[in-house]
């Protein structure tokens, strides 16, 4: 399995984030939906990631700065197909790692309150993710839950 910054210009990335969206649009209702698009994740304060095992795309994840001492996990996404076998783990703590490298204190996510996303916060969970308040631009959403990280104590 290998991790890689990914620039979003094939059409293979394309689809596996538009299958995202439509996950997303299923369980979540339009004004509850934060999962961002190709075109969103291209802004100049994500970074995103693909893994890959061999040849196929199995997961994604991105990084936003939002500011100099806090991220927010984005696009997290394991393929259904590819799901339990570690993969969001080995992205998670990827993407934990390199929050830490950039010097950030603290990491945060938005993710559904559905059973959908129960694996999602179960992961979150199991690294040492918290429930907090809406954090950013997020207001409270009941089909939001809203987790955080202090990474000096994690």
């Amino acid at each position: 399995m290998r991790i890689i910054v990914d620039d979003l210009s094939s059409r293979e990335i394309a689809n596996f984030l538009e299958e995202h969206i439509e996950d997303m649009k299923a369980v979540s209702p339009p004004e509850s939906k934060h999962a961002l698009d190709l075109e969103g994740l291209k802004q100049a304060e994500i970074t995103f990631w693909s893994v890959w095992d061999e040849d196929a795309l199995v997961g994604c994840g991105a990084l936003k700065e939002l500011d100099s001492i806090h991220g927010e996990i984005k696009a997290m996404r394991t393929s259904s197909k590819s799901r339990n076998n570690g993969i969001a783990s080995h992205l998670l703590q990827h993407i934990l790692n390199e929050a830490r490298r950039r010097g950030y204190h603290r990491l945060s996510l938005e993710t559904g309150s559905m059973d959908f996303f129960k694996p999602a916060r179960s992961l979150y969970k199991k690294f040492g993710f918290s429930y907090c308040e809406p954090f950013s631009t997020y207001k409270e959403d009941p089909n939001s839950v809203f987790m955080t990280i202090d990474l000096h104590y994690a």
